[in-house]
């Protein structure tokens, strides 16, 4: 369990330096076609579908691969 933090945590630092120092990078994340995106006088809404889907294949290959 020690050793999944300490993954986890490393692999949120690289996410961090990365968006802190090259955040163009990433800029499309959450603009895919299939993000809903509401914007009214009111409020906004935003379902990111297709960005959680591609977050969950990867997080997905990723698991298997390490537990191989």
């Amino acid at each position: 369990m020690a050793r999944w933090l300490i993954l986890a945590g490393l692999a949120l630092v690289v996410v961090g330096l990365v968006l802190h120092h090259a955040p163009w990078l990433l800029s499309w994340f959450g603009r895919l076609p299939g993000d809903i995106r509401i914007e009214g006088d009111k409020g906004n809404v935003f379902i990111p579908i297709t960005s959680m889907v591609i977050v969950s294949l990867v997080l997905s290959v990723i698991l298997n691969l390490f537990n191989r």
